[in-house]
């Protein structure tokens, strides 16, 4: 998918809501007014390269995960990442007999 300004905002409103932050809460937390979020999302504004980091870091997200439309939830996947650091080799043998698993149904 060839990513345009719309469709930048929509991913951004989609992650927000799955982050379950309101705009005015996530322009707050960003330390803008409390339009910020507003606007971008309206397609009035576009945040800068350098703020499309910050709000990728705030949704917890990597840039790259961010224009995987092919991943519905990054936060979650993201999670589930940090959870199997550490693991031990038969733990992630577990964890991956179950993502077979489920990837076959």
């Amino acid at each position: 998918m060839k990513y345009t300004a719309d469709n930048t905002k929509d991913r951004i409103t989609e992650l927000r809501i799955k982050k379950g932050v309101s705009e005015y809460q996530m322009s707050y937390d960003l330390g803008h007014s409390k339009s910020y979020v507003h606007s971008i999302s309206s397609g009035r504004a576009v945040p800068s390269f350098r703020e499309f980091f910050v709000i990728c870091e705030y949704l917890g997200v990597t840039p790259k995960d961010f224009f995987d439309d092919e991943l519905a939830n990054p936060l979650l996947v993201e999670q589930i990442i940090e959870g199997i650091r550490g693991l031990n080799d038969e733990d992630l043998q577990t964890v991956l007999g179950i993502v077979d698993r489920l990837k076959s149904k």
